[in-house]
């Protein structure tokens, strides 16, 4: 009998995950979570596509109140700001990659806390 399958897991890197962050130029808080993502994108290996919103009248449709929108291979994983504890799950970050500053996290807080 073989060694078991090996799967893939939370912490191993993605190397090649696409992450397409939907936006417009003359948006801030677009630019303040592409910022906030590329060091994320660099330490995983990650390549970052860039979308003008306004650039198709179906994707402004779709997107234009909600921009930023970042998507990782498909998956829709935040708007308006970074939530970077699932951009990090997504990319299969590990806890090595320095914390994101501007980056916010949407994790409740700890049991206990007031």
């Amino acid at each position: 009998m073989g060694a078991p399958a090996r799967t893939s897991t939370a912490t191993e890197p993605r190397a090649g995950a696409h992450l397409v962050l939907y936006g417009r130029a003359w948006c801030h808080l677009c630019e303040e979570m592409r910022a906030a993502l590329e060091p994320l994108a660099a330490a995983a290996g990650a390549r970052i596509e860039v979308i003008d919103v306004d650039s198709d009248p179906a994707l402004q449709a779709r997107y234009d109140e909600l921009v930023p929108v970042l998507v990782c291979d498909g998956v829709e994983l935040c708007h308006y700001r970074l939530d970077e504890a699932r951009a990090r799950a997504a990319l299969g970050s590990s806890a090595e990659v320095p914390e994101v500053a501007g980056a916010q996290s949407v994790l409740p807080p700890p049991s206990g806390s007031a």
